[in-house]
C-alpha cells in the first residue's frame, strides 16, 4: 500500500519497523526516534511494531507484510528469524533489512552487516539487495542453522562477559566444560543419495559460515545463495585423545576426520527417535521421528 503526498502529490513508500523492545541491553528504545527520522529522511512513511511474544513477527508480517514496501527488523536472531518466517508463509519478496541489537546476532556477523545500530540503520537504507537461501525444517521456516547437540546452544548459553574476553575460544570452554553431560543421539541422516549412520553428538544443516558460534565453516565451501545447504555430522568420540583430535580439527577448520561427516545437499531427511530438541536460529524445536529440512532457494531479499 502507497499512500498519496497531499503536498506535492509524490507517492511515499510504506516502511514497517519490527523491534524487540527487551533484545540485548534494551539499547533499541533510546535509537527509535533518530531511527524512525532517518528513515523517514529516505521519503518513508514508518510504521512501528514492538514485538510481545514469541512468533508475533511472524504473525503480524504474514497479516500486515504485503501493505509496505521495505522492512527492517531491530532485534536479536529469533526476531529477526520469525520475521522471515512471515514473509516466507506469506509468500512476500519484500525487502529486508536487519539491525542487530540482541545478545546474539549470529546472522548479522556471518554476512557482515554492521553492529552498531545507526550505522546498521543507514546500511538497511543503502545497502544492495541479495538473494539468500532460507531452510524450511518440517513446515517451519529458518533463516541460517538448524542444529541439535553439544554446541547447537553455546552462542545463546554462554557468558556475554566471556564471550567479550575470549571470543569464539569461549564457546569452545564452554563446551568443553560440558563434554561428560552430552549425549548422543542415534540416526540415520538420509542425502544425496547416501545414507550416514551413527550416534552423533551434534549435527548442523545450516547455510551460513559460522556454525553454533563454536566454530567456523572454510568459506570458499559456503555459498549462501546456491539452493544447497552446508551439512556437518559429529560422530560421538571414544576416547579423550579423539576429543582432542576433533576440537584441533574444528579449531583449524580441518574436516577430515573419520568423526565428521561434512557435505552439500538441498534436502536432508533425519530418522531418530525424535525425543531430542533442536535450535532453529537459537530457538526451540521439538524433534520428531522423521525430519525433513528443504533448502528454499533465494527466498529471502535481504538488504546486505
Amino acid at each position: 500500500m502507497r499512500k498519496q503526498n497531499i503536498i506535492d502529490g509524490a507517492t511515499e513508500k510504506q516502511l514497517l519497523l519490527i523491534y524487540n523492545p527487551v533484545a540485548g541491553r534494551k539499547q533499541i528504545k533510546r535509537f527509535l526516534s533518530e531511527i524512525i527520522c532517518l528513515f523517514s529522511e529516505y521519503g518513508y512513511i514508518v510504521t512501528i511494531f514492538p514485538t510481545a511474544r514469541r512468533r508475533a513477527a511472524t504473525e503480524f508480517v504474514l497479516k500486515y507484510g504485503s501493505q509496505f514496501d521495505r522492512i527492517v527488523c531491530a532485534s536479536g536472531d529469533g526476531t529477526f528469524s520469525e520475521s522471515v518466517a512471515g514473509l516466507a508463509q506469506a509468500g512476500l519478496s519484500i525487502p529486508l533489512g536487519h539491525i542487530p541489537c540482541g545478545s546474539s546476532n549470529d546472522f548479522a556477523a556471518c554476512h557482515g552487516l554492521p553492529m552498531d545500530i545507526m550505522t546498521a540503520a543507514k546500511h538497511a537504507m543503502e545497502g544492495e539487495e541479495k538473494a539468500l537461501d532460507i531452510g524450511c525444517f518440517n513446515g517451519r521456516y529458518f533463516t541460517y542453522i538448524a542444529a541439535f547437540g553439544a554446541f547447537s546452544w553455546l552462542s545463546y548459553s554462554t557468558s556475554q562477559t566471556l564471550k567479550n574476553i575470549l571470543g569464539h575460544t569461549a564457546y569452545i570452554l564452554d563446551g568443553i566444560k560440558d563434554l561428560s553431560m552430552i549425549k548422543p543421539e542415534h540416526m540415520r541422516v538420509h542425502a544425496n543419495g547416501e545414507v550416514y549412520e551413527g550416534d552423533f553428538i551434534f549435527g548442523a544443516v545450516c547455510n551460513c559460515t559460522s556454525v553454533a558460534g563454536a566454530f567456523d565453516l572454510p568459506q570458499q565451501h559456503v555459498d549462501m545463495s546456491d539452493g544447497l545447504f552446508e551439512v556437518i555430522l559429529i560422530h560421538e568420540p571414544a576416547n579423550m585423545a579423539e576429543w582432542q583430535i576433533l576440537l584441533l580439527g574444528l579449531a583449524n577448520q580441518d574436516y577430515s576426520s573419520k568423526l565428521i561427516d561434512f557435505f552439500k545437499t538441498e534436502r536432508v531427511l533425519v530418522e531418530s527417535t525424535g525425543t531430542f530438541t533442536w535450535a532453529l536460529d537459537g530457538e526451540p524445536q521439538v524433534g520428531s521421528p522423521e525430519i525433513e529440512i528443504v533448502n528454499v532457494r533465494n527466498l529471502l531479499k535481504i538488504v546486505g
